[in-house]
C-alpha cells in the first residue's frame, strides 16, 4: 500500500510539520533521558500500529547506542529484566496514556505513583507530553499510510530543514 500523501511536501503539512517537530525539540532539550524518550515512542507507536514511527523511533535509539535486546523487548517490557524500574514507570504511564479508549481510568493512581518516585516536575511534563506528542505522530502517519522502512537516522529533522 502506498502512501496517500507527503505531509512534507505539502505546504500547509509541512508548516504543521516544523511547529510539531519544534515541540518534540523541547522535549529532546528536557533532562527525561533520552533513552527513555525513544522507548516510550516506541511502545506507543507499537501499540498504535505506526509502522513508520517504529522504524523512526528503533533507528534512532539503536544510532544512539540502545541495544538491540532493549529494543526487541520493549513490546513485552513487563516480561524482562532490561529495563530499570524508572523506565518501567514511564513505560506504564506511555501505554496507559495510549489505550485511553480501553481504560476508564486512563492512567492508574499507580502508575502515577511509580512515575512520582521516579522523576521530578520537569522530566513528569516531559514525560506527558511526550506521550500525547508521540500518539498524534502516529495518527497523522497511520492516516495518511506512511510505511515504516525507508527512515534513515536524522532524517526527519533534514527534511524539516528546508
Amino acid at each position: 500500500m502506498d502512501a496517500r500523501m507527503n505531509l512534507f511536501e505539502n505546504e500547509l503539512g509541512l508548516k504543521f510539520a516544523k511547529r510539531f517537530a519544534n515541540a518534540g525539540l523541547v522535549i529532546q532539550q528536557s533532562s527525561l533521558p533520552m533513552s527513555t524518550q525513544e522507548l516510550v515512542s516506541l511502545r506507543a507507536s507499537q501499540i498504535n500500529g505506526c509502522g513508520w514511527c517504529i522504524d523512526l523511533h528503533t533507528k534512532e535509539a539503536t544510532a544512539r547506542g540502545e541495544s538491540a535486546t532493549r529494543l526487541h523487548l520493549v513490546a513485552a517490557w513487563r516480561e524482562s529484566t532490561v529495563f530499570t524500574e524508572a523506565e518501567r514507570a514511564a513505560l506504564a504511564l506511555a501505554e496507559e496514556g495510549t489505550r485511553l479508549a480501553d481504560a476508564h481510568v486512563g492512567v492508574s493512581d499507580e502508575t502515577w505513583a511509580e512515575v512520582r518516585k521516579h522523576y521530578d516536575d520537569d522530566q513528569i511534563a516531559a514525560l506527558v507530553s511526550l506521550v500525547a506528542l508521540i500518539n498524534a505522530a502516529n495518527r497523522l502517519a497511520v492516516i495518511v499510510h506512511q510505511r515504516g522502512g525507508s527512515y534513515e537516522p536524522g532524517m526527519f529533522a533534514a527534511a524539516l530543514d528546508h
